[in-house]
């Protein structure tokens, strides 16, 4: 292990080893505030990023790139991003699935829009794997691909409906 900060962006249960960012106080943060503005960071300073359904949070045309490029900028060379957003496609198949009911509708769009239930749970993004990719080589990552679990935190990386994972995972790497 290089000694630097493994961070984990939006995480709620603290872990030995991880260094927790939220927009909101809480138990085990160690840091409150924005990804899009890590400057608390000093480049490179990172050897591994995780951010499990964060993303959609940011609006896709000025602070999703943003954030993109902070990550990028605090991990240390061939540093580790791990990624998970809700994947919009495999949501609108479920949503439009024959027969869905009224409820069923219902829990999917609140994946797709947030759950709404405080200021900070609302989504602006949607993601399929062309357009994270896009977003991650836009933001100078060399290297990524898709993955199926994370396996690090119990959290939405792996949440299933109808047995399907909701989730597009993805691995990146300065």
């Amino acid at each position: 292990m290089s000694g630097k900060i493994k961070l984990h962006i939006g995480g709620q249960t603290p872990k030995e080893g991880w260094s927790i960012l939220d927009i909101q106080a809480g138990p085990g943060v160690d840091y409150v505030g924005s990804c899009v503005d890590l400057s608390f960071l000093a480049d490179g300073s990172c050897a591994e990023v995780y951010a499990s359904h964060v993303l959609e949070h940011l609006s896709y045309d000025a602070d999703l790139p943003r954030a993109m490029k902070e990550i990028h900028r605090v991990l240390e060379p061939g540093g580790r991003l791990r990624v998970s957003a809700p994947d919009l496609a495999v949501l609108c198949r479920l949503f439009s699935k024959p027969g869905a009911t009224v409820e069923h509708r219902y829990n999917i769009m609140r994946m797709m829009f947030g759950g709404q239930v405080d200021p900070h749970d609302f989504h602006f993004a949607g993601f399929w794997p062309e357009f994270l990719a896009a977003l991650l080589k836009e933001a100078g990552f060399s290297m990524f691909e898709p993955a199926g679990s994370f396996g690090e935190f119990k959290d939405a990386s792996e949440l299933t409906c109808n047995g399907e994972l909701i989730s597009l995972n993805m691995e990146a790497y300065k």
